[in-house]
């Protein structure tokens, strides 16, 4: 009898535990509290608790049931369907809630319907679905940002126009733009693992008031996972384990992250590896892509063989690490402790782009050797929050941060047996205040201070490949040279009315440079340079509703960007038939920008938006002929150069407009599109026209996607349109060697099209696959202004264990 009952008592618990499921996010997988959960009579309810479980004992097996939560699609069904499912349900947020809050535009959080400028967001379930490569892979990813790479380990972002020190880069708070970021593409971006990345916002035009110098065309930023705390006296502990491999590159990449976490410390440690092949381009396209050949160094001499497998561009493949360690101490609810510790490195890359470079009569290559030495960034960041009734502020936020960045350029001319380097270090403190109030009525006040010290560390020297012999040679920047910058800035947002808000703000900069010249190469006419200016920017903006599904934004902003080291005082970098000098004569650019938004909802199926925009940029630095000692050519690295320096010498007009459309046909099938128009010039002090370099093509994407609580899949198109020869700037003509050919014989970029698929599947609660397919057709295509040309078919697949 008692075993009888023992059985008995068994089943009716085991049934009551069966009968519990959890409600979370099916982007986010977060556990969603106080969902309600009701019967359609409403006699019978249920809510989840604080971990997104919930009890359905007290409803009937059909019985028909709704679950219901601000922001999130109602869903109904029954609890015998729910069951099938299994213990985990999904929830969808509706279209208006989606990216519903961002923190970039003024450090804090804010609801993005508010905010007058256009911002987009990357979350990482977006990243962990399109399985990206690279950073510079997720922001390219988004179509809403074009995205030039002069060789498989890069990516330099363009923005409206402008791109590598007119863009702001930001980690967690920090800026990571440094004293020698250049004008000519960069590839710093890379340096971020994307499995570490918890959410990325790009704010689309100027963002100087809030980040300083550099913010022209746009801020990207970055944020990375955090640590979690525990919510009860037990440990929480998650983690996560992939594996990747794409077909186009032989990439093979592996990740794991920890999760440990107390109710008052909370660690966090993620580590990737990725190895990548030799890049395979597509069949289909312009034959003056293909890699013909290639020059490999056979006992001491160098050759020129052919490529046996054309399509693949030999001398591209590399390998990099990353790894962030994460520390929170969370004493009560009002303070914040937190450390960061950030760790990347690359192996040697080639440049692609110059390995391609043919010799004046064309039978040959120029470079035997051209590759990018070790790319290493360590950031050490200690961060502290306060929230509570402070005399002057709601919440604050300090942040501290310390950076190295290395890295080395190494080139040899083929038949040369010297080898020229030149090795870069530099050491960036920064210090950030930031605080909020809230306490004015409708008025919320943003404010805060910022320092930022710079010091290039740099040398060159020479090796004889034949004896190994090093010499000393010119470093490529003054060897010490300092940059730093300090600023105050405030910013308000003023709700006026319930459908109208108005933000505002100033910013105050002051930057200094000090660089002395070494003249034991090259007699400088000038010993030193010195920079002592500042900048005042601001914005204003608004954000309207006139009806609840129609909203109107615009806003009005300035950007400035003060020369660095790598403006005043690069010192002889080569361009093909030109060589850099350096110009300690040198002021701030400013840009001026409006832009117009409209977004439009019809009844939660279909948003509409479109942004139009208008920058002005003035005393714009950039590249031109210059003298030399009163010579307008030198001979360099033995060929006779055109001599060029940065220089205050241009005005620049950009303008164009940006698309968007999102449309909910069911709850499971939607379509998701993209499209991008841009037009700049440069006009000469003489009033001379130019098309503008980063001005990227027209591109776009269209997305249908259909997904269930378990399977996710995406069938989209990518295109972009036509650069021609008129319109390229006369810099990317000079490189005729990484463009198809006209019908008259002169260098442009084709338009192209691509056709693509990505899947992912939920095999267990914690057991995910994905699968994507890029290019299906195989087409052979450059994007603009890159070296490398982007793969063809790509077979990639992945599979993750989460714990």
């Amino acid at each position: 009898m008692r075993t009888a009952l023992f059985i008995l008592f068994l089943l009716i618990f085991t049934g009551a535990f069966a009968q519990e499921v959890v409600i979370v996010d099916q982007d986010t997988q977060e556990p969603i509290p106080d969902v309600a959960i009701f019967n359609i009579d409403k006699t019978k309810t249920a809510l989840t608790a604080k971990n997104g479980s919930v009890d359905l004992s007290i409803f009937s097996k059909n019985e028909k049931i709704i679950l219901k939560h601000i922001g999130y699609q109602t869903k109904k069904t029954t609890k015998n369907l729910l069951l099938k499912r299994g213990k985990t349900i999904y929830m969808v947020l509706t279209a208006e809630e989606l990216d519903g809050v961002v923190m970039s535009v003024s450090k804090w959080e804010q609801q993005k319907k508010d905010i007058p400028q256009k911002v987009a967001s990357i979350t990482t379930k977006a990243i962990s679905f399109t399985n990206p490569q690279t950073a510079a892979d997720v922001l390219q990813n988004s179509g809403k940002i074009f995205v030039q790479k002069s060789q498989l380990g890069g990516g330099s972002p363009m923005i409206r126009g402008f791109a590598t020190n007119r863009l702001l880069i930001s980690v967690d708070g920090v800026r990571m733009n440094n004293a020698i970021f250049r004008g000519g593409n960069l590839q710093n971006v890379i340096s971020i693992d994307p499995f570490s990345i918890q959410n990325t916002e790009v704010i689309f035009g100027p963002g100087s008031v809030i980040y300083g110098s550099d913010a022209i065309g746009g801020v990207l930023n970055f944020y990375t996972k955090k640590p979690k705390h525990s919510k009860t006296e037990e440990a929480f502990i998650t983690g996560n384990a992939t594996y990747r491999f794409s077909s186009a590159n032989t990439e093979n990449t592996i990740h794991a992250d920890v999760n440990y976490g107390k109710q008052n410390w909370a660690f966090l440690t993620s580590i990737s590896y990725t190895n990548f092949d030799d890049l395979k381009m597509g069949n289909n396209g312009p034959d003056s892509y293909v890699r013909n050949n290639y020059v490999t160094t056979i006992n001491g001499v160098d050759q020129l063989v052919e490529n046996s497998s054309p399509n693949k561009q030999v001398g591209s493949g590399y390998n990099q690490i990353n790894a962030m360690q994460k520390i929170a101490f969370k004493p009560n609810d009002n303070w914040n402790y937190d450390l960061g510790l950030y760790f990347s490195e690359t192996s040697d890359y080639g440049r692609y782009d110059r390995l391609i470079r043919p010799t004046s009569d064309g039978d040959g290559l120029r470079s035997a050797e051209w590759y990018y030495g070790p790319q290493e960034w360590f950031m050490a960041k200690i961060g502290l929050q306060h929230q509570g009734k402070g005399r002057f502020y709601d919440r604050l936020k300090i942040n501290t941060a310390y950076q190295h960045f290395g890295e080395s350029r190494n080139d040899r001319n083929f038949g040369s047996t010297t080898l020229s380097s030149t090795k870069e270090n530099v050491h960036a403190l920064s210090t950030n205040i930031d605080l909020e109030n809230k306490r004015i009525g409708d008025l919320r006040l943003y404010y805060g201070v910022e320092y930022v010290f710079n010091k290039v560390n740099s040398n060159g020297f020479e090796t004889n490949i034949e004896n190994n012999q090093v010499t000393n040679a010119a470093s490529r920047y003054p060897d010490g040279a300092t940059w730093q910058t300090t600023a105050g800035y405030i910013n308000s947002e003023y709700k006026a009315q319930p459908n109208l808000t108005l933000l505002s703000g100033l910013r105050y900069s002051h930057v200094w440079i000090n660089a002395e010249f070494d003249k034991t190469f090259y007699p400088f006419p000038f010993d030193d340079a010195n920079l002592n200016t500042g900048a005042l920017t601001g914005s204003i903006g608004l954000s309207w509703f006139p009806k609840e599904n129609l909203q109107i934004t615009f806003n009005g902003s300035t950007g400035f960007r003060a020369p660095n080291i790598d403006d005043v005082g690069k010192i002889f970098d080569s361009e093909p038939g030109s060589v850099v000098v350096p110009n300690p004569d040198l002021e701030a650019e400013y840009a001026y920008n409006v832009d117009l938004g409209i977004q439009k909802n019809f009844n939660d199926k279909v948003i509409v938006n479109a942004t139009g925009f208008y920058t002005y940029l003035v005393d714009a630095l950039v590249r031109r002929d210059f003298t030399f000692n009163g010579e307008t050519e030198i001979e360099y690295h033995g060929e006779l150069s055109n001599v060029q320096a940065i220089q205050n010498a241009a005005k620049a007009y950009v303008h164009g407009v940006e698309f968007g459309v999102d449309a909910y046909f069911t709850e499971h099938l939607s379509l998701s599109s993209n499209l991008t128009f841009t037009k700049g010039i440069e006009e000469e002090e003489d009033g001379t026209e130019s098309p503008g370099r980063h001005v990227a093509p027209t591109f776009g994407d269209v997305h249908l996607i259909w997904k269930n609580d378990k399977l996710k899949t995406d069938l989209f198109f990518n295109f972009n349109g036509e650069v021609s020869y008129n319109d390229l700037s006369d810099s990317e003509k000079s490189k005729d060697y990484i463009y198809a050919s006209d019908k008259n014989g002169n260098p442009y970029s084709p338009n192209w099209q691509t056709i693509n698929f990505n899947a992912s599947y939920q095999i267990t609660n914690n057991i995910k696959a994905t699968l994507g397919w890029e290019n299906i057709t195989n087409q052979r295509y450059r994007t603009y202004s890159s070296g490398i040309v982007a793969p063809g078919t790509n077979l990639i697949s992945s599979i993750s264990y989460q714990f």
